[in-house]
């Protein structure tokens, strides 16, 4: 075979690429846990980034030695390692619905750590059973399932709270977001060939400490440190897992959703000339998951979508190791900790709001034409996830006084539109695309298995913590569940009549053409 070169020269283009993705999110996790919900710097820095970080660097390495063994096999020297980062969504995610809200609730650190981490186990559990049915997945869920809740989650979560950050500190956040806009929606070109993502970093950095200086604005304190810290193995997600079971309806649509995602982009590698085997892609990132959650770790790595532009970069192997070894051994040093410490958030959202964009985009444009109503709809639990945290703000900062009763009714009711939201959105979204396509089997099963998760609150649960319950338990919730579960089965009878009535009398139209 030729002599396979891991390191290329396109590997420098590629490496800084990879790293800043990973860097936004690991900054941006840190920013919203501490900076947003309070939690003390040294369990995010010191015990949750570590972990995180690990994940990505193992799941990099093997990545870098399946392109290895890729171009062993097939004797070509233009093999491009798979990339592998964390997943962007799911990071905000577990930051916004799992760790800051349990941490608001409890007031205990370390027992919030302990639950994101259970999370991560069962995540990766979950995500390796699905490593080996992610075809069989694909086949079943409609794409308005698949692509409409995580195109929610880049509306409300990617688009609207980039947004509250950005114009926390609009002068900031405006020169960032414009820098971001000109360069990835306008296609623009910048000064210099510096990338856009840094030099946007880079220059609103600048302004935010330059405002601190004058007096313009006010600036965060800090007192940057480096944080020597290895990840160690724990058990510590045992104590967790009571708590935890309330999350699984986060945790699996997070974990279906990035084995899906796994599908598509080693498939867009084959197209490219590098034919990976996707069940490996798969078990890796399940595997890398499941590492990072027992090491501390709060999010769940993915494979990257950017293998066609990292090949087009000339990029080999050795940007995905450079790009393993900068995150893991930056970690562990607190170099990590440090960036989150200087970097302010209003500097990077605007980045998190373009990829939003684009994974919006992404649904509309690889989802039917005619399904575009099913993808539509799927977004809206996830809205109601929105207007449910911000009543939970105004029910938390009226807790000492008497609550009027149209707001009482108005959180009730949000939550049981916002808890299970993402669930609850794939669902929608298949619900929606059996109707337009008429498919009686699949429309009656889709609302059995809705019937089933609403009777235990795996969705729609009226609880304020949205945890699940047994159906019989009509004490805590006041038997709405049953409610919600008779709108359900009424709206299976009308839609088994209407779809058998429609179907019959389309057959008699069109036998009757056939007769004239």
């Amino acid at each position: 075979m030729l002599r396979y070169k891991i390191f290329k020269a396109g590997d420098i283009n590629a490496f800084f690429g990879l790293l800043l993705d990973n860097l936004l999110n690991l900054v941006v996790l840190g920013g919203i846990l501490i900076g947003g919900f309070g939690m003390p710097r040294e369990i995010v820095i010191e015990k949750m980034i570590p972990g995180t970080a690990l994940g990505v660097m193992f799941g990099d390495l093997v990545y870098s030695y399946m392109a290895y063994r890729l171009a062993k096999r097939t004797g070509r020297d233009d093999i491009t390692a798979m990339p592998l980062g964390l997943d962007t969504p799911s990071t905000i995610g577990m930051a916004i619905m799992v760790i800051g809200p349990l941490y608001l609730e409890t007031k205990d650190a370390m027992l919030s750590y302990k639950v994101a981490m259970a999370v991560m186990v069962f995540m990766g559990i979950v995500k390796i059973i699905f490593s080996f049915l992610g075809d069989f997945i694909k086949r079943v869920l409609p794409s308005a399932a698949l692509l409409g809740p995580i195109a929610g989650i880049g509306l409300a979560l990617l688009g609207f709270f980039p947004m509250t950050k950005i114009f926390a500190n609009p002068v900031v956040g405006l020169v960032s977001m414009a820098i971001i806009l000109f360069a990835f929606v306008g296609r623009y070109n910048g000064p210099f060939q510096i990338p856009a993502a840094l030099l946007a970093v880079l220059l609103s950095s600048l302004i935010y400490y330059i405002g601190g200086l004058t007096n313009l604005f006010q600036i965060k304190e800090i007192s940057p440190s480096f944080e020597f810290s290895i990840p160690t193995p724990s058990l510590g997600f045992i104590e967790g897992i009571p708590l935890m079971l309330k999350y699984i309806s986060v945790a699996i649509p997070f974990g279906l959703l990035t084995i899906v995602g796994g599908i598509n982009v080693t498939e867009s590698a084959r197209l490219a000339g590098d034919d990976y085997r996707t069940r490996d892609i798969l078990l890796t990132e399940a595997i890398a998951t499941l590492i990072a959650g027992v090491f501390g770790g709060v999010a769940q790595s993915t494979p990257y979508i950017g293998h066609p532009a990292y090949k087009s970069m000339g990029a080999s192997a050795g940007y995905t190791i450079l790009t393993a070894l900068t995150i893991g051994i930056g970690s562990v040093l607190g170099i990590t900790g440090l960036l989150v410490d200087l970097i302010p958030e209003a500097a990077v959202t605007p980045i998190l709001l373009f990829i939003g964009i684009e994974i919006i985009k992404q649904a509309f444009t690889e989802t039917p034409r005619q399904h575009i109503e099913a993808t539509i709809f799927s977004f809206l639990p996830i809205i109601g996830y929105l207007g449910l945290l911000n009543y939970n703000s105004i029910i938390g900062s009226l807790a000492n006084t008497n609550i009027p009763d149209n707001i009482k009714t108005e959180h009730n009711i949000l939550k049981i539109i916002g808890n299970g939201f993402i669930l609850t959105s794939l669902l929608w979204g298949a619900l929606m695309t059996y109707i337009i396509e008429r498919k009686l089997k699949d429309f009656v099963v889709t609302l059995i298995f809705i019937m089933l998760f609403t009777l235990c609150g795996l969705i729609h649960s009226p609880l304020s913590d949205g945890s699940m319950f047994l159906p019989w338990d009509s004490v805590s919730t006041g038997n709405t569940h049953w409610t919600i579960t008779l709108g359900y089965l009424l709206f299976l009878i009308i839609g088994v009549f209407l779809i058998k009535y429609n179907k019959q009398t389309e057959f008699l139209e069109e036998t009757g053409k056939q007769t004239k």
